[in-house]
């Protein structure tokens, strides 16, 4: 049974469980971080010496990083070569979002969503805020214009790549702040939250 430890509100467990659910996975989410506490225990510093979530169990193997997961999963379960495209460029083409959504996206987003979503109004840092919703709109304008008329991110259907960056768009578009209209980056949205898997990946509220 593959076991998934992280709390859900975390969104590279929603990049691990939007994975899940996209290939159909049997599975087992135990929650941990955050207030579930958990990654302080010996015994998670023994899977996780990180102390961080995601973190997984498939059959006495333990893997944790939540990119190096999802490759993990659709290398194993998809058979197709549908979400993990089986040629080299087809598969670098997907594989560049993921890296993208680590070094780009995640880091100019993440000041705003904890000093918004996470942080008291009185103890707010409001230049740090303004200064990553600027990063973050530079990031999202990118990205509109390469969906432009696609879909998907890569080669017309769902890949590794949406995996990974439809979790930290998600949480954009939920925030409480004034954003510039992206069609279609909200187009490309809307497709992936009217999947099932994403009943299971991307809660509301965020939080």
């Amino acid at each position: 049974m593959l076991v998934i430890w992280g709390r859900l509100s975390s969104v590279n467990v929603q990049k691990v469980m939007f994975a899940v659910g996209a290939l159909g996975l049997a599975h087992e989410r135990r929650e941990a971080g955050g207030s579930f506490g958990v990654v302080g225990t010996p015994e998670y510093g023994a899977l996780n010496p990180n102390r961080l979530v995601p973190c997984i169990e498939d059959d006495g193997f333990v893997l944790w990083e939540s990119n190096a997961i999802v490759r993990y999963l659709a290398a194993r379960h998809d058979g197709s070569g549908t979400i993990w495209p089986v040629d080299p460029a087809e598969r670098a083409l997907a594989d560049r979002w993921m890296d993208w959504q680590t070094t780009v996206l995640t880091p100019a987003l993440g000041p705003a969503f904890w000093g918004l979503i996470r942080t008291p109004p009185e103890n707010r840092d409001a230049a740090a805020i303004e200064a990553s919703m600027v990063k973050t709109e530079a990031a999202l304008a990118l990205l509109d214009a390469h969906l432009a008329g696609r879909a998907f991110l890569e080669h017309d259907r769902l890949t590794i790549a949406d995996l990974a960056v439809g979790p930290p768009v998600h949480r954009w578009l939920h925030m409480p702040l004034a954003r510039v209209s992206r069609p279609n980056v909200e187009r490309w949205y809307a497709t992936l939250a009217a999947m099932p898997a994403a009943a299971l990946a991307l809660p509301l509220p965020v939080t």
